[in-house]
């Protein structure tokens, strides 16, 4: 049923792109220009989808058709309600490694119970806008990212030169059947990098892949193919609830991984988002997305799938073979699934090289190589960073990597704002020590603020003026507290400046010697309600616009 009304759904785009049919404006949206090409981009994608899937369902002990399904269920869900069209999701392997003990451990239905879980907190974090802070991976770690997925992904291949050996054991190619591998890799690497400079109205990677299986099926090549790694024939994903116990005990044993798992799987997409946004130039939601893996995650746990999230390599595959919309999404989907119950004696027969030679070339498409230009003229902490982030990606996974990226990252920026407070100091006419400062007053910088003072041998009248610079947080008021207890302690009248009025209120001790200027103390806050302060800023507005014109209108803005 599933595979019709996806069949349906297809032609009647096809349809309707083909005539001269008024459309509504929303319908339009949804709509691509191309549907060939988005259609097309959607079959190279769930050709490439099949070893994938089936690979990481090994990893992570479960049957391959599990794998399949996720792929089929996350593609789908995710590009019909996700907050990124072209973008490709499905199960990956950076989740499969943390689900390897969870299966091992406990089974394979606590897994889907994970699963289900997993996609209540991912969208939870989604009807909260927590995909916004996305925002805060810097540039460094986006490159590193990139360079540690594209080395990821081309080690992943080399388990496809491996055969098993007499003992059982994976043993690298030799002789006849090596030179068969590469040399069909390097056919396919070949006609999706020249086959674009002479058309581009057939997607290069299905071109590859179509040429390499009709060579090896015509000549007749001894070489590995889909079929080799497991059959891919299977049913309609059913409704099945995980057989678990539903009590504390069991919430204690999943909860851990479905922590992990939803945010694992957040930060690979809510990354990949913002590479295709990049690759687009157009812009995806991140907080749809959280939501749209969250409900992708639920239901394919209620269908025995392992879980997904988005898949940077085909992603990138369907990015440069044109596809853009939803569409290609849902192409890929149908098309996995079609593969599934119809079409797995064909699939299996396409050739181990031929998809290893459309990831080589995804690797090549990915992985930054200005990256070797920049890093002798960029900061050595964001170089540093850079390669940080890679090597971790390629140790662990993705998301640990990006944590450790953001978090050296922060550091490096908290020490070097730490370093920047100064202070001008002089004396007065009056026999007043002025110190005025410059830079942000935080928990970094406060032992350089309490060094720029000397209460013992300052005059009996001092003044701090902080026009140039910021209170960041509580650490700095409580450093400005502890200054002015210092100065009291000494008998001197110690009197700041150009505090903001929330500074003021937090102050306990020195709130009596605070100086307020109405007209040049800043307003600024510390942990205060912005909606409410811009409330009160255009509240105010038009009340000093009245004054200022002698209760007269404002004339109207002139229309340059």
């Amino acid at each position: 049923m599933c595979l019709c009304a996806a069949a349906f759904f297809l032609r009647r785009i096809i349809l309707t792109r083909s005539q001269d049919v008024a459309l509504s404006p929303a319908l339009q949206k949804l709509l691509p220009a191309s549907p060939r090409i988005e259609i097309l981009s959607g079959l190279t994608v769930a050709l490439a989808l099949v070893p994938e899937a089936v690979a990481f369902a090994f990893v992570a002990g479960v049957h391959p058709l599990s794998g399949l399904y996720a792929a089929f269920m996350v593609g789908l869900i995710t590009a019909v309600i996700g907050g990124r069209p072209g973008m490709i999701s499905g199960a990956t392997g950076a989740l499969a490694v943390v689900m390897v003990s969870l299966v091992a451990d406990h089974g394979v239905e606590y897994l889907f119970a994970t699963v289900v879980l997993m996609g209540i907190l991912q969208i939870t974090a989604g009807v909260l806008k927590l995909g916004k802070f996305i925002r805060m991976v810097p540039h460094p770690v986006m490159l590193g990212f990139v360079n540690g997925l594209a080395i990821v992904i081309f080690l992943a291949q080399l388990s496809q030169f491996k055969i098993g050996g007499p003992d059982g054991s994976l043993q690298w190619m030799q002789g006849e059947p090596l030179a068969v591998m590469l040399g069909l890799v390097v056919l396919a690497m070949a006609i999706i990098h020249f086959l674009p400079r002479v058309t581009k109205a057939f997607p290069a990677p299905l071109a590859a892949i179509l040429t390499v299986t009709g060579l090896a099926l015509f000549l007749g090549l001894d070489t590995r193919t889909v079929g080799d790694m497991t059959s891919i024939s299977g049913s309609l994903p059913s409704f099945h609830l995980p057989m678990v116990p539903i009590n504390l005990e069991t919430l204690q044993i999943i909860f851990p991984y479905a922590l992990i798992l939803a945010a694992i799987g957040l930060i690979e997409s809510l990354l990949t988002l913002t590479l295709v946004d990049e690759m687009t130039e157009t812009r995806g939601r991140a907080s749809q997305e959280c939501i749209g893996q969250g409900v992708a995650n639920t239901v394919t746990g209620l269908f025995g799938g392992m879980g997904g999230c988005a898949m940077i390599g085909q992603s990138m595959i369907n990015i440069k073979s044109g596809g853009r919309s939803r569409l290609s999404g849902i192409a890929a989907a149908g098309f996995l699934l079609f593969f599934i119950l119809y079409g797995s004696s064909l699939i299996e027969m396409i050739p181990l090289a031929a998809l290893v030679g459309v990831m080589f070339m995804v690797v090549i498409g990915t992985f930054e190589w200005t990256s070797f230009q920049i890093i002798g003229k960029i900061p050595r902490s964001d170089a540093f960073v850079l390669v940080l982030v890679s090597g971790v990606t390629v140790v662990t996974d993705l998301a640990i990597a990006v944590v450790v990226g953001v978090i050296v990252s922060a550091l490096v920026f908290s020490w070097k704002s730490a370093k920047r407070i100064t202070a001008h100091s002089y004396q007065s006419d009056d026999s007043t020590k002025v110190y005025e400062l410059s830079g942000p007053l935080f928990f970094g910088s406060i032992t350089s603020f309490r060094d720029l003072f000397d209460p013992k041998n300052d005059s009996d009248d001092v003044v701090v003026d902080f026009k140039d610079s910021r209170v960041w947080d509580h650490s700095g008021l409580q450093a400005i507290d502890s200054l002015a207890e210092r100065y009291a302690n000494y008998g001197k009248r110690l009197h700041l400046k150009h505090l903001s009025a929330d500074c003021t209120h937090l102050l306990r001790k020195a709130d009596s010697l605070v100086e307020v200027n109405v007209i040049e103390d800043p307003h600024y806050g510390i942990v205060v309600d912005y909606a409410d302060l811009y409330r009160e800023e255009t509240a105010a507005a038009p009340e000093t616009e009245k004054n200022a014109t002698g209760d007269k209108p404002a004339a109207a803005p002139s229309k340059a």
